[in-house]
């Protein structure tokens, strides 16, 4: 199953401020949610191109309530999460997953709400655990190019 994670923008509050919207609601209501963190909201889907679409779908939405989201696919990671823009490209055939590999925005937890992401670029390529000590633990999210500055 392909994951979709949507963060809250800092004075948002999902579900609440997500599921206000009645077209939104209905793009979600076939779907489990699961609270992964305090400021987020994830979904499961059957595929990478279904996840791209629910986006495509609530992007009008997530301007609005959503300070990001990003996708989880097995067939390109386990533990590590895509962008949006990187999982568009990866679903339209664009590219290597394993080439951006390296370029990676790095979310720290604390007190169970993803806070301070921070672009960082991974010296090797193997995937893995980005330590970010001054917090509980990081999710990492691998980025396009044009995204990491």
């Amino acid at each position: 199953m392909t994951e979709v994670c949507i963060v809250a923008k800092d004075d948002a509050d999902l579900p609440g401020d997500l599921y206000a919207y009645e077209t939104a609601y209905r793009a979600l209501a076939t779907y489990d949610a699961d609270y992964p963190w305090a400021n987020a909201l994830a979904v499961e889907t059957v595929s990478l191109g279904t996840a791209v679409s629910l986006l495509n779908d609530l992007d009008w939405y997530l301007a609005r309530v959503a300070r990001d989201a990003f996708v989880r696919d097995p067939s390109v990671s386990e533990r590590e999460w895509l962008s949006r823009p990187l999982a568009r490209e990866l679903r339209d055939g664009e590219g290597d997953p394993d080439e951006r590999v390296n370029r990676l925005k790095v979310y720290g937890v604390a007190d169970g709400r993803l806070v301070d992401p921070t672009m960082v670029l991974r010296g090797d390529a193997q995937e893995g655990q980005y330590d970010r000590s001054e917090y509980d633990e990081s999710v990492v999210v691998r980025v396009t190019r044009e995204e990491f500055h």
